[in-house]
C-alpha cells in the first residue's frame, strides 16, 4: 500500500519545488530521514525516478512500507509548519493527516500539536495471526525433500513475522556480487537478513561472509543471522560478533510460541551481545 497518484501530487505541491525539498541540503534531507524514518534516502532503492532529492521523496512515498511513509510525512508536516507555516493551512493538514490515517498510523493531531504523529498504541497482532505464523513455521519441517524450495519458503515466513509486528520488512533482494535474504527496520536501525534452513549446524566462515556484508555498508546497519541448526561450538569460538546478533530455530519456536515480539527478542539479544559479547544469546535464557 503506497500513495494513489492524487496523493502524490499533494505531497509534490507541498514538500517539493524544482527537485528541492522545502530547504533541506544533501546533507540535513539524509539526516532527516535518517533520523525521523530510520532510513537511508540516498540508497539505490529510491533512485529510480531521479537523483533528486523531490524525485528520492516521490520514489519512497512509491516504495516503502505504509508504516514508514506516513512517519515521513508526518515528520514532513512539522517542518513544513516550523519553517513555512504560511503553507500549512488547517485544508493541508486535513488532507495530509487521511493520508497518514490511511497508512497505518494515527491522524496528525490538530491546534498546537498539529503535525505530529502521536503513538499508535499496541499493535500486537490477533492470536489467530500469531497462531497461523506458528503452523507455518513447524510445517516448513515437512519439506525435507525440497531443501531449496523449504529455504525460500522460510525467507517469506521471516518477512510475514516480522511484518506483522510493524518492523517493515523487505523481501530477498539482489546488489552488485551479493544476495541479501531480507530487511527490517527497528527502532530507527536497518538490519540485513541472513536466512539458513539447514541440517547442518552454521560454521565461522558463514558468519564472516556475512560480516563483511554488513560491514562494507553504513555503520548504523546491522545485521540477523538466523540458522535453522544453530551454531557450532568452534564456529563461535572463532568469530567475534560485530554488528550482528544470531538466532537459531529454537528461538524462533519459543518465539512464537510464548508470542514474544520480535523487536523485543531483537533488543535483547543486542543488549546481551554489547554487554556481554555474546551476540547468541538464547531466547529461553533471555526470558526466562
Amino acid at each position: 500500500m503506497t500513495l494513489r497518484p492524487i496523493e502524490s501530487k499533494l505531497v509534490d505541491d507541498l514538500f517539493v519545488q524544482g527537485g528541492y525539498v522545502l530547504n533541506f541540503t544533501n546533507q540535513t534531507f539524509a539526516e532527516f530521514f535518517r533520523h525521523e524514518v530510520g532510513v537511508e534516502i540516498y540508497d539505490d532503492v529510491y533512485a529510480f525516478r531521479g537523483g533528486s532529492k523531490g524525485k528520492r521523496l516521490i520514489a519512497f512515498t512509491q516504495k516503502a512500507q505504509p508504516r514508514a511513509i506516513a512517519k515521513a510525512l508526518a515528520a514532513l508536516w512539522e517542518y513544513l509548519e516550523a519553517e513555512h507555516p504560511h503553507r500549512a493551512t488547517d485544508d493541508n493538514r486535513k488532507k495530509v493527516s487521511a493520508i497518514v490515517e490511511r497508512l497505518g498510523a494515527n491522524p496528525l493531531s490538530g491546534g498546537a500539536e498539529a503535525g505530529k504523529l502521536e503513538p499508535a498504541g499496541p499493535q500486537r497482532p490477533t492470536e489467530g495471526i500469531l497462531a497461523a505464523l506458528e503452523e507455518e513455521f513447524l510445517a516448513l519441517e515437512t519439506m525435507d525433500d525440497r531443501p531449496q524450495e523449504r529455504g525460500y519458503a522460510f525467507e517469506r515466513f521471516l518477512k510475514r513475522w516480522f511484518d506483522v509486528w510493524g518492523l517493515d520488512a523487505r523481501a530477498a533482494f539482489r546488489t552488485i556480487g551479493e544476495q541479501i535474504d531480507g530487511s527490517f527496520q527497528h527502532d530507527g536501525t536497518t538490519y540485513l537478513v541472513e536466512a539458513k534452513w539447514h541440517r547442518a549446524q552454521t560454521d565461522a566462515a558463514m558468519l564472516h561472509s556475512f560480516q563483511g556484508k554488513i560491514e562494507e555498508r553504513p555503520i548504523w546497519t546491522r545485521g540477523l543471522h538466523v540458522s535453522y541448526a544453530g551454531y557450532s561450538a568452534p564456529s563461535s569460538a572463532a568469530f567475534t560478533s560485530r554488528r550482528i546478533i544470531l538466532m537459531d530455530g529454537q528461538d524462533i519456536y519459543i518465539a512464537l510460541n510464548r508470542r514474544l515480539d520480535p523487536g523485543l527478542v531483537i533488543c535483547e539479544k543486542a543488549r546481551a551481545a554489547s554487554e556481554r559479547k555474546n551476540p547468541f544469546a538464547k531466547v529461553l535464557e533471555l526470558f526466562a
